[in-house]
């Protein structure tokens, strides 16, 4: 199944940090924030990704165009021309394309515009600046036992979040915005999507989480994954310190792979 993660955003609220750079690529540790994702997924057995691109999207290119140098050993020959040997690589078996998809674009538009590489099978789908440690396999198996469009991931962070309003079985009402701690379940990201989703995207200007997300769930194919663990978004330099904390000492939830 591909994955997409959507990375094209300006990242105004973090804009210490996205001034130089795309807020995908802002580090936790010494790896961007984007890595983290990508290894949440890989070690679940998902290895293809999407990355719809916008704000700074050529360094998110340079990146990965120089990943595989960055993460092996390496010998330069200068005696014989630069000569450039590869000795161990420590790269992981990902397959990532990366589609430029407008530099206003919004998430709904960036979707629409990545379609045609997610139009023939089920999808998976997060946000570029969101960790957490949910269960990808466990998703996915819900995913497939309800037989609708779309399930998101409902996460409990606290009270400046908007919040979903989910029904008895699972099923996705409406969307309420900022609960006051009051234990509203909200929207964390980690998607999974049937490509019966795409055509309510709409236009560049559309935002997935108002009228595509609304309209998905007013047909009552919108279903909720409540996850009860870790998922904090990087939205500030505060949550960025944080997590920036939890990586240094250890203590890292979001870190489901080996070391």
């Amino acid at each position: 199944m591909k994955v997409v993660i959507l990375a094209g955003g300006y990242g105004t609220r973090i804009s210490e940090e996205t001034a130089v750079r795309p807020k995908p690529l802002i580090e936790i540790g010494d790896k961007p924030i984007l890595w983290h994702i990508m290894k949440h997924y890989s070690f679940y057995g998902f290895h293809e990704f999407i990355i719809p691109l916008g704000y700074k999207g050529m360094l998110i290119k340079e990146y990965f165009e120089h990943y595989d140098l960055h993460e092996s050993d390496v010998t330069f020959d200068f005696t014989d021309g630069g000569k450039k040997v590869i000795h161990q690589r420590l790269t992981d078996p990902w397959k990532v394309t990366l589609v430029d998809t407008g530099r206003d674009t919004s998430t709904g538009g960036r979707i629409r515009r990545i379609s045609s590489y997610v139009a023939d099978a089920p999808f998976m789908l997060t946000y570029g600046d969101g960790l957490s440690d949910v269960d990808l396999s466990k998703l996915v198996s819900f995913h497939g036992s309800h037989g609708k469009w779309a399930t998101v991931t409902a996460v409990q962070p606290g009270g400046r979040f908007g919040a979903l309003q989910i029904g008895e079985e699972g099923g996705v009402q409406g969307f309420r915005e900022k609960p006051k701690g009051d234990g509203g379940w909200l929207n964390g990201g980690f998607f999974v999507f049937q490509p019966e989703v795409l055509p309510y995207m709409g236009g560049d200007d559309t935002m997935l989480e108002k009228e595509p997300l609304e309209s998905i769930a007013g047909a009552g194919q919108l279903m909720a994954y409540r996850h009860e663990g870790f998922w904090h978004p990087m939205d500030t330099l505060r949550d960025k310190v944080s997590l920036e904390a939890m990586w240094k000492a250890g203590k890292a939830p979001w870190k489901v792979w080996p070391a």
